[in-house]
């Protein structure tokens, strides 16, 4: 991916190379939950069901240079669905550059679902570099977990309802600090409301798309969370927003 891209702030800089990227979204030490999403200038977080389809070059070069740095990528069980994720495994580059760094190939993949909905035939585990975790609900069908079991971790991280910051706490224990979440709507709504969100990277498509699509967080109460601008790329007409949660220290950049 050789779509160019520009630093606007902090430091302005064209045609900035990966790394520059890669610092500008820099993790910082401490664990740290990164939500990752892709809209339109008018709100919609799809297009005929799919973020993907919202994004160019800029953006999927982007997303695949936040995946690099994570130690676990956290995704919705819809999401999954609707996106058609296969394994979680990076691009050879990509691979090399963790190498380097003495962390696993790959990242863990981490899949959200209350009703465990998933096929333990699919590539996302058959396929997995490293064993999956399902997080789920106490509520989740007892056959649906034993399915599952032969190839992910199933852990309960909540009752009846999602518990965030059960599930932070799980995969921090796990060694698992720096967490990129490429959503979907309801994931991140639910985070929003239990305070467990410290970043949020949004690409700005320039593109009008009205319809029925949903925005990029969904949940039944508000949950006003202060955020302040830490950086801004730009690459042609799409514009690279990383947003941190206010109070908390900033990283990159």
């Amino acid at each position: 991916m050789n779509a160019h891209i520009n630093r606007i702030w902090p430091r302005p800089a064209d045609h900035i190379d990966d790394d520059s990227i890669l610092d500008t979204y820099r993790f910082p030490d401490p664990s740290w939950l990164r939500m990752n999403f892709v809209s339109s200038i008018d709100g919609a977080a799809t297009r005929s069901g799919r973020s993907g389809s919202l994004g160019g070059d800029a953006d999927r070069r982007v997303f695949e240079l936040l995946r690099r740095q994570a130690d676990v990528i956290l995704v919705g069980a819809g999401t999954v669905r609707a996106e058609g994720y296969g394994s979680m495994r990076l691009q050879d580059d990509a691979v090399r550059w963790r190498m380097e760094r003495g962390v696993p190939e790959h990242p863990s993949f981490a899949l959200v679902s209350g009703t465990l909905d998933l096929d333990p035939s699919s590539a996302v585990f058959t396929d997995a570099p490293s064993r999956p975790i399902v997080y789920t609900l106490g509520t989740a069908p007892e056959s649906r977990r034993d399915a599952l079991r032969p190839v992910a971790d199933v852990v309960d991280a909540g009752a009846d309802t999602l518990d965030p910051l059960k599930l932070r706490e799980d995969l921090v224990a796990r060694g698992l600090r720096h967490v990129h979440s490429e959503g979907g709507p309801s994931l991140f709504g639910a985070f929003i409301a239990a305070g467990a969100v410290d970043e949020l990277c949004l690409t700005l498509a320039s593109t009008l798309d009205a319809g029925d699509a949903g925005r990029i967080s969904l949940s039944a109460h508000a949950a006003p969370t202060d955020m302040r601008l830490a950086a801004v790329l730009h690459a042609e007409e799409e514009l690279f927003l990383r947003y941190v949660r206010a109070g908390l220290e900033q990283a990159g950049g």
